[in-house]
């Protein structure tokens, strides 16, 4: 069965999703931790749960979604996993950070890439991958299908939508990812955003003022 801990991190409040099942194995997605205080509970939490972290995945390369890449992989040793699309983002990581007068270590390289129809394993559990850029080159979806939960990163929101007006931001882009990607999704599946609250596909088609 799996398990799903939120921990909303960084001053723009990511969320930071552990999932998990009874194996131990697990992943992290969007790892947004951002200093001490933040790196000891997410780290209290894996040894506390004793999980072995497989992978750290990265929705998306913008910088509120990466900072904790390189904690993660020297805490963890987790592999890092992102779009190839991303990554000329991803390596002006340092100068976001300054952008946003914050001061951050490193930002390693990706372990592995994924694209459209990979599938990430974890214990006994499959995250299926989506490419759904518009919000930003190398956006990815996943979906779990047998939990029936699909985690969006920064794609769509809870009555919302990803912003555009960012690097390689695409509003028609993103809007036809959604319809044909998203929406065409069973109803009742779950949609955990990188910000904010859950919501569900039918919530969403039905009431989303943008869609």
């Amino acid at each position: 069965m799996l398990h799903i801990k939120n921990f909303v991190f960084n001053f723009i409040g990511v969320n930071t999703y552990i999932l998990s099942d009874e194996t131990k194995e697990a992943v992290i997605i969007d790892p947004g931790n951002s200093n001490e205080e933040e790196n000891t509970r997410l780290e209290t939490y894996i040894r506390q749960e004793g999980l072995q972290v497989k992978y750290l995945i990265n929705t998306h390369p913008h910088i509120d979604h990466v900072l904790g890449n390189d904690y993660g992989r020297k805490t963890f040793g987790a592999k890092l996993v992102m779009h190839k699309a991303g990554l000329p983002i991803y390596n002006n990581a340092f100068a976001y950070c300054i952008a946003f007068g914050m001061q951050h270590d490193a930002f390693p390289a990706p372990d592995q890439y994924v694209a459209e129809e990979d599938v990430l394993t974890f214990g006994k559990q499959q995250l299926h991958i989506i490419e759904t850029p518009g919000h930003a080159d190398g956006s990815i979806c996943l979906i779990h299908k047998e939990e029936n939960i699909i985690f969006v990163g920064d794609v769509l929101f809870e009555g919302s939508i990803g912003r555009t007006d960012l690097p390689t931001g695409n509003y028609d882009l993103l809007i036809n990812n959604i319809s044909n990607k998203l929406l065409t999704l069973p109803a009742d599946m779950t949609v955990y955003s990188g910000h904010g609250n859950t919501t569900s596909i039918g919530k969403e088609k039905k009431d989303n003022p943008y869609l």
